[in-house]
This record gives C-alpha cells, structure tokens and sequence, in this order.
C-alpha cells in the first residue's frame, strides 16, 4: 500500500478506498485475510484506530467478515457487489463529463479506439481499389 496521504478525505476513508481497489485489482481475493490493523499501522505509520475505523466501515459495508481470534477476511461475492457499485458510481458521476467532453471534441468512435492503442483495420488491396 502505498504510504502518501491526501488532505481532501480522511485518512480511514482513503485507507478503506485503498482496500477496496486491491479486492477490484484481485489482489486480495475472496476469502483471503486482510493484512492485521497492527501491521498496517506500524506499516503505513498511523494509528491503529484509525485502521480499525476504515475496517469496520468494509464490516459495515458487507464486504469483509470479522472471525473471532483470526481477523478479518473478504467476503465471498465481495468483488462482485464492487463491481457493480463502481459501474454505476462510473456511469452515474464519471460517464456524463466524459461523454460531454466526447461531443464537445467532436470525436467519433474511430477516434477513441485509436487512441486507446487500437489501430485501424489495414485496408486489403480489394478495398483500396
């Protein structure tokens, strides 16, 4: 995990959002634990009740499962329930500005696909005649 902080969120927040992007990423898989709130505290220097918060918040959220003397783990069907919460948080607040931008570019399809790396079809030499 990464060590830098931002000012705009509090620290469990950015904490919680930074768990949440390794169960999207596959780097903490269904039914594997969460590192212990003692490690990530002495790792990421700050407190332990702060870890604990962002923690709980993934408790709350039902997304990890505390397990008496063992920790936490993430849940089964976690990473699907992100997945279908970030779509709609992407196509609810992101797709609108960016799809606006799109038009005001003037942009077309071809465009977005070949600055996405894609390049365009090769023409055969039965199409180029």
């Amino acid at each position: 995990m990464d060590r830098e902080w931002n000012d705009n969120q509090p620290i469990y927040r950015q904490l919680r959002d930074r768990v949440v992007a390794m169960i999207l990423d596959g780097v903490l898989k269904e039914g594997d634990p969460l590192p212990s709130v003692r490690n990530v505290a002495a790792d990421q220097r700050i407190n332990p009740l702060t870890v604990l918060k962002s923690y709980q918040e993934l408790v709350d959220e039902e997304l990890v499962e505390k397990r008496r003397g063992l920790g936490m783990f993430v849940k089964t069907g976690a990473r699907n329930l992100l997945l279908k919460a970030e779509r709609r948080k992407f196509l609810s607040e992101e797709w609108p500005r960016i799809h606006a931008n799109i038009q005001r570019l003037g942009l077309t399809h071809e465009d977005l696909l070949n600055g996405a790396g894609h390049r365009p079809k090769s023409k055969t030499k039965d199409e180029e005649r």
